[in-house]
């Protein structure tokens, strides 16, 4: 059973030093980004060519498991006006698989725009097309983490100290 949680939900969970996994599904590759044990900055991890399913499930739970994750933070690649398209419907039966592998949560974020961003900074820093081509997908993957991190933050700061 897969376990999808909603942002708000993972505090509780963390410990320190455990790790969030950002991930940007494309058709061809997954962009990996992984954070720090804090919870607040995001980078960029690596990009991994799909295979079969069950290969690309194994790569990452063991990932996981090495970087003692506490879960996945997915972009939800929603259309521009919202709505949820071919690419949503893969994205949750790539979850809902996972779902039956492992235990780790996966947090849904919407990542509009996400490779955009990450494609204008290594614009900026004056990147070759061959270089961002090589990155792009762990550099969105990267700029979806970082998100949820940034969310997170926000949450932390509203709650009520003890």
């Amino acid at each position: 059973m897969t376990n999808i949680l909603d942002i708000t939900q993972l505090p509780p969970l963390h410990k320190i030093g455990q790790r969030l996994i950002g991930l940007d599904l494309g058709s061809k590759t997954i962009g990996i980004a992984l954070s720090d044990g804090r919870l607040r900055i995001a980078s960029a991890f690596q990009t991994l060519r799909r295979t079969k399913f069950k290969q690309d499930a194994e790569f990452l739970l063991a990932l996981a498991e090495r970087e003692q994750a506490v879960g996945f933070v997915i972009g939800l690649p929603l259309n521009m006006d919202g709505s949820e398209g071919p690419r949503v419907q893969a994205t949750r039966a790539f979850i809902r698989n996972m779902g039956n592998l492992g235990e780790l949560p996966f947090i849904l974020w919407d990542e509009r725009l996400s490779t955009v961003a990450a494609e204008r900074v290594m614009i900026e820093a004056d990147m070759s097309r061959k270089k961002r081509a090589e990155k792009i997908d762990a550099a969105a993957a990267t700029f979806i983490l970082q998100g949820a991190l940034d969310r997170l933050s926000v949450l932390s700061s509203e709650a009520p100290s003890s």
